[in-house]
């Protein structure tokens, strides 16, 4: 039987293996496998699994790797993420992995993947980018031959062709992928005391390094250990959590803040498990519906361009009543233009609309979380004393 606490243990080390153990065992389980790693935020991993290769996801090194080799390529006034990444690399942490897809989030991470070609040239390095137009005979249709390109590149590959049939299949695991994982974030909102935050990480991070199937077992099995298994309520303020959506915190600055007398009820960790916000439908050209879910289905985000100035964190607003949060803090990685350049709008939409926020940033290897408590500690404080009931 699967206790939740067999669940946890088992998602904590696949979030410590750097060597990516499970992946590889799956690579090695027969013969002809191949692994396409991505950067966080969002590519469409369904035409990988379609291919028949493993989606690996790419979150940075955490804070257990020292990172040598990787400062060498990248100044030091930028994110951690891309020089992490780079020592997995060159440490020979990811030579099981044939492609790298580098989604577009900013400039460093365009970069990366052009450091990534020259360093491994037998590698398949895609710089995948977006539409910055909604419009369907505009941007739709650059987003298409985008797709279209990159379904080739995955195909050749792979060697062999991505049928419609098969992208329809691997349309349906990931639409039930997406469902478990939006019913254990719906649970967690309306019993935080039941879905700690820590642990919801760690079961939906599990899903960068599994096979979609074996993920959405294991997100049934945590669910179902999490509404059996009674924790008792605590007096904490519930908040939303903004401005983690490419570097990942530390598992230590979750927990944290959740000592500090915060309950979590939403968040913005590995975007890519949630950017779609309706199922893709099946019916029709799957490469068409997954086009169309992009551009009208898809979560706003930092690293996603709004072209209406007014709406521009208005999906902040719409989260925090729609958990019936009490304040947000703003948790952005040192350096990372998207979320600290959108971060003053943003403020400037909740103090419109009267929500409390607070904001720090972090790097991927913070060690020391006492000031984080203590901050995230005073505010949830503050917001029991003197928030309007």
């Amino acid at each position: 039987m699967n206790t939740r606490q067999t669940l946890v243990e088992r998602c904590s080390a696949l979030f410590e293996d750097l060597s990516f153990g499970a992946s590889r065992a799956w690579k090695d389980a027969q013969p002809g496998r191949k692994v396409v790693a991505y950067m966080p935020v969002y590519v469409p991993r369904e035409l990988i699994h379609a291919a028949g290769m493993l989606p690996l996801g790419i979150l940075g090194a955490g804070e257990s790797l020292e990172v040598i080799h990787g400062d060498a390529y990248y100044q030091s006034y930028i994110c951690r993420i891309p020089r992490s990444t780079l020592e997995l690399g060159i440490t020979g942490r990811l030579d099981f992995v044939e492609g790298f897809l580098f989604p577009s989030i900013c400039d460093v991470i365009r970069n990366l993947s052009g450091i990534w070609k020259l360093q491994f040239p037998d590698v398949y390095v895609r710089y995948f980018d977006v539409p910055q137009n909604y419009v369907d005979g505009i941007g739709g249709s650059y987003y298409r031959r985008e797709l279209e390109e990159l379904k080739e590149g995955l195909e050749h590959l792979a060697g062999r062709l991505i049928t419609p049939e098969a992208l329809r299949a691997s349309i349906t695991l990931y639409n039930e992928n997406r469902r478990l994982i939006a019913g254990l974030y719906a649970l967690r909102t309306e019993r935080p005391w039941q879905v700690p935050s820590s642990e919801l990480y760690l079961v939906v991070r599990a899903g960068m390094v599994l096979p979609v199937e074996d993920h959405n077992q294991l997100l049934k099995d945590y669910h179902a250990a999490a509404v059996e298994e009674e924790l008792p309520i605590r007096d904490k303020s519930r908040i939303v959590l903004s401005g983690v959506f490419c570097e990942q915190p530390p598992l230590s600055l979750i927990k944290a803040i959740e000592m500090a007398g915060c309950y979590i009820v939403d968040d913005d960790f590995m975007l890519i498990t949630r950017w779609l916000l309706q199922d893709v439908p099946l019916d029709g050209d799957p490469l068409q519906n997954l086009v169309d879910a992009f551009l009208h289905h898809s979560a706003e985000t930092s690293a996603k361009y709004q072209p209406e100035a007014k709406l521009k964190g208005q999906y902040l607003v719409d989260a925090v009543k729609g958990t019936k949060a009490e304040g947000v803090i703003f948790a952005a990685p040192s350096f990372c233009d998207p979320a600290l350049l959108e971060r003053p709008m943003l403020q400037t939409k909740l103090d419109a609309t009267l929500v409390p926020h607070i904001g720090f940033k972090y790097a991927e290897n913070s060690g020391q979380m006492q000031p984080v408590r203590e901050q995230a500690g005073t505010f949830a404080d503050s917001i029991k004393l003197w928030s309007n009931p």
